[in-house]
């Protein structure tokens, strides 16, 4: 599959940051963005709201027609979770065959608990649902500092393809066709960012976030293998890797968003406006989990101080006042 014209759904700082990525892969870029204001922005100032201080390459065009979009060779579509379904639904008339829409969003939507590529396949049952996840911050992808992000689909020639259409030289996409693995790890991990958040938070100290991160992941490694991935894609870049890089910086907004909940701040205003993914997919991990009788009680911590329902103290507690077991 020849990929030479590639759209970028979303002008936000990751739809910006990888948009510039195409660029410089040499791809022709389209980059949609709905929100006028930010739209003008990048038209003219060549600068997006969301990622200042980062110019927008010369040979990306800005549109806020979607349409314009649709004849792509394939599609990157960055937009949150719960805003995937309707910009799919609202593409997928006009996408040709077998177009890969490779979605950019780490999260699970709410009330049908559906991944991102059972959206597209819903949706957009003509397109190719693929999958881009991995340890990646927009500010350093932008800059074109050193990252490896996995892109997945079902087809392994697919995600191949895709792969070399995305390598940028400083961008180094591996490929996978493990796709519920790369996207469930994506999920995962932003609810566990935002616990390790509140460790840091509450000043438990070093030995602590270690704790944390390690038994985060044989939460997100259980998880994984209720839901079909595979081992060696939660133990890769979209699983550990992305785990490591989101649960130790406030770079990350859902570690961010934990810290403030850490200091004593109330769930409704601990994100401080931004999109904080984990804050969204807890409630929705929780729940599946329960459906597949799997045991994660920090994902299940996270949930309850979020809904309200337990204090950050009281959700210390009760794991540290777990049954001991053999690890």
């Amino acid at each position: 599959m020849t990929i030479q014209r590639i759209a970028v759904l979303g002008g936000g700082a990751w739809g910006t940051a990888l948009a510039l990525t195409c660029a410089r892969a040499g791809r022709d870029v389209t980059l949609w963005e709905y929100e006028s204001g930010n739209a003008a922005s990048l038209e003219q100032k060549r600068e997006s709201r969301f990622l200042p201080g980062v110019r927008l390459d010369k040979s990306i065009k800005v549109t806020r027609d979607l349409s314009e979009t649709a004849s792509s060779d394939a599609i990157l579509v960055v937009v949150p979770a719960q805003a995937m379904r309707s910009v799919i639904t609202s593409l997928a008339s006009s996408v040709a065959m077998h177009t890969p829409l490779i979605a950019c969003a780490k999260g699970i939507e709410h009330g049908t608990h559906k991944f991102m590529t059972e959206i597209i396949a819903e949706c957009a049952p003509k397109a190719l649902p693929a999958i881009l996840s991995g340890p990646s911050f927009a500010a350093d992808v932008a800059r074109g500092l050193p990252t490896a992000v996995t892109v997945a689909a079902a087809d392994g020639k697919i995600a191949l393809d895709l792969a070399h259409a995305l390598n940028a030289g400083t961008f180094r996409p591996y490929h996978s066709t493990d796709v519920r693995g790369v996207e469930l790890g994506g999920a995962t991990k932003n609810v566990l960012a935002i616990a390790a958040g509140i460790v840091t938070g509450k000043g438990l100290g070093a030995s602590a976030s270690a704790a944390l991160t390690t038994r985060g992941f044989a939460e997100l490694v259980r998880f994984g293998k209720a839901c079909g991935a595979k081992t060696e894609t939660m133990m890769g870049l979209s699983g550990l890797g992305d785990l490591i890089l989101t649960c130790g910086t406030p770079q990350s907004r859902n570690f961010s968003c934990g810290v403030a909940l850490g200091k004593g701040e109330k769930p409704d205003t601990a994100a401080h406006g931004k999109l904080a993914e984990g804050v969204f997919t807890a409630p929705v991990l929780l729940e599946i989990a329960r459906e597949k009788n799997v045991e994660m009680p920090i994902s299940a911590a996270v949930a309850a101080v979020l809904s309200g329902k337990t204090s950050v103290n009281e959700a210390i507690e009760s794991l540290l006042t777990r049954p001991l077991k053999s690890e």
